[in-house]
């Protein structure tokens, strides 16, 4: 349970995303509360949050070149999923639109990318999906409740079906030519099942599918297996586990934050693990503070290594919160 210092000092944050998710994360307030009404309307006028909104419609001139590229506009999108905007809020139509029409003949919403020859692409921009941004797409309009859409549907539909024994691997449309991220072709792609994971957790249908159990077994096995073999570009290292926002890529608060989405998964002494590797990171007030930050979003409280960050710290408290009373009691 949050203690009442840690809640004072959330509720006095300057953020209003802040006291918005924490009235209803965990304090449980509905949203028609006035206090939760009032966050909510000072956080969509927030000039930050506004940018963010006015950015997303950068994606339909702006091609993918990597995909932890922090400045690109599906991180500002599915941003504003975390934050909690909805589709019918201000300029959110037009961003789903954008996303809604661009849906392959297989089911996956569809970014803006450009592949050089030299990695079996065309050198073009064109409209195409890969395994570690479709899903990005799909959470955040399941997050903006657009979650019985039929395209909604056939995408989630889509990605349970491209799963295999050992999780998601490296995937891309047909379009795309011969690409294939680094690694071996077999390896699952600890950023594709994250990235699932995330989606997955906003479909009841699909928090305890195969394709849910898998991806989360396979990051699982990713941390249990840490000191052996490395899969390529994803180490689980001192980087790894420092704390970081926005959830861009693969560290260890974005892990605990999906996976603390099931459950099931709670009791799993693998999964206790990090979520304890977090929580010694508390200063004496039990306050979390950045490790890491992304340039792009400097100016941003959480793009702050020398302070404690009250969206940070409300992230840590919510992945408490979760979790069983004996399990929590168990970690710390």
């Amino acid at each position: 349970m949050i203690s009442d210092e840690t809640r004072k000092w959330l509720q006095e944050a300057p953020e209003p995303w802040v006291r918005y998710r924490l009235r209803i994360d965990l304090l449980d307030q509905p949203e028609s509360d006035p206090g939760a009404a009032a966050d909510r309307a000072e956080m969509l006028a927030h000039p930050q949050v506004q940018a963010l909104v006015a950015g997303c419609a950068e994606r339909e001139s702006r091609p993918i070149g990597r995909h932890n590229d922090a400045s690109h506009p599906i991180h500002k999108l599915s941003t504003l999923a975390d934050f909690g905007l909805r589709h019918g809020d201000p300029g959110m139509q037009e961003i789903i639109q954008s996303v809604l029409e661009h849906q392959s003949a297989q089911g996956a919403f569809q970014s803006l990318v450009n592949i050089a020859q030299a990695f079996g692409g065309s050198g073009q921009d064109q409209w195409a999906w890969m395994s570690c941004d479709a899903p990005t797409l799909l959470y955040a309009l399941l997050a903006f409740g657009l979650g019985d859409d039929p395209r909604v549907q056939v995408a989630l539909e889509h990605l349970a079906s491209l799963v295999e024994e050992n999780g998601y691997r490296c995937v891309s449309a047909p379009e795309v030519g011969k690409f294939r991220g680094p690694g071996r072709k077999a390896d699952p792609c600890p950023i594709a099942n994250l990235y699932a994971l995330k989606a997955f957790s906003c479909s009841p249908a699909q928090r305890e599918s195969p394709a849910a159990r898998l991806a989360a077994e396979t990051l699982l096995q990713h941390w249990q297996n840490q000191a052996g073999s490395k899969l390529y570009m994803f180490g689980i290292g001192s980087d790894f586990r420092k704390l970081k926002y926005p959830f861009i890529w693969y560290d260890i608060l974005h892990v605990v934050d999906v996976l603390c989405r099931f459950p099931y998964l709670h009791a799993d002494l693998r999964f206790q693990e990090m979520v304890s590797t977090i929580t010694t990171q508390a200063d004496a007030q039990g306050r979390y503070t950045a490790g890491s930050m992304y340039q792009a979003w400097k100016g941003w409280s959480f793009a702050d290594k020398k302070n404690p960050s009250a969206w940070l710290t409300f992230l840590v408290e919510r992945i408490l919160k979760r979790l069983a009373p004996d399990q929590v009691i168990r970690m710390i």
